[in-house]
């Protein structure tokens, strides 16, 4: 369970990293496109064969990197627009309840098991999930843009299952540097709209924050990739732990380090989220 629980803390990494900007008025496009670049490197400095262009694109996994490299930049903008028109919980809800995808999907394609616990442990999981990202005085609208967060629900849990499903056995860290070079180089054209358009300049302090969100990045990628391919461990179990126990750890986190306010809904909330994690891994 050590490449979970570094999965779990590297992801958590990324929410602490993105309050930071704010803080520090960080371009998040910017530090975005430094995280990219970042990961591509680390990528291919962690797989350790040569690496053929021809073999790359001749690769069943070819196609797949790209549209889930469109797909990583394009989520990304959806959850910003969810949260500015319908609340910054509504992108949390949506983004963290997308687990229930790669969920039905190792149960349904892959023959998981799915005993009355871990069913029981799967439903609390999302309770939990909806409890903890509910923050203090913050509605849950859905009224306005619906389409927005069925969206962004769908698209994170494709995510979240198609890296799953087409990840290469002896050629995860390419694959994953592929579809960060994807959304990186997607990134690039957009900032580069931007800056001509609205002469945003690119600022130095960007490159330490983008470079830290690459690190987390990746390395929350490549260590829950690493623990869904563990013996004895289903997908569904993993994916279940990983998105609950990575909202009770960024609620912790917001707590402690950013001093936020927890409602009494949100401590229910990680109460449940622990008690989902044991039914779930007792299966």
């Amino acid at each position: 369970m050590i490449f979970l629980a570094i999965s779990i803390l590297s992801s958590t990494g990324i929410f602490v990293l993105f309050k930071l900007f704010r803080k520090y008025n960080v371009n998040t496009l910017h530090a975005l496109i430094v995280n990219y670049i970042t990961a591509v490197t680390c990528g291919l400095l962690i797989q350790n064969k040569e690496i053929n262009l021809s073999d790359i694109i001749g690769s069943s996994y070819f196609y797949a990197a790209i549209c889930l490299g469109f797909l990583f930049i394009s989520i990304f903008y959806v959850m910003a627009l969810t949260a500015q028109r319908n609340g910054l919980s509504v992108a949390s809800v949506a983004s963290k309840m997308s687990v229930i995808i790669p969920v039905l999907f190792g149960i349904i394609i892959y023959n998981e098991g799915a005993g009355m616990l871990k069913i029981i442990g799967i439903i609390l999981a999302l309770f939990a999930v909806y409890l903890t990202s509910v923050k203090p005085k913050s509605d849950i609208v859905l009224s306005r843009s619906i389409y927005l967060p069925i969206i962004l629900f769908l698209g994170s849990g494709i995510i979240d299952t198609g890296t799953n499903h087409f990840a290469p056995e002896n050629e995860k860290p390419l694959f994953l540097a592929l579809i960060f070079g994807i959304a990186g180089s997607i990134g690039i054209l957009i900032s580069t709209y931007q800056s001509l358009k609205k002469k945003l300049p690119f600022k130095i302090k960007t490159i330490p924050f983008g470079v830290a969100l690459g690190l987390v990045n990746y390395s929350s990628m490549h260590y829950l990739l690493k623990a869904l391919r563990v013996e004895g461990f289903e997908s569904s179990t993993i994916f279940t732990v990983n998105n609950v126990a990575i909202v009770a750890l960024s609620t912790l986190f917001g707590l402690v380090i950013f001093k936020e306010k927890i409602s009494s809904k949100n401590w229910i909330g990680i109460g449940i989220a622990l008690i989902s994690i044991v039914l779930v891994t007792l299966y």
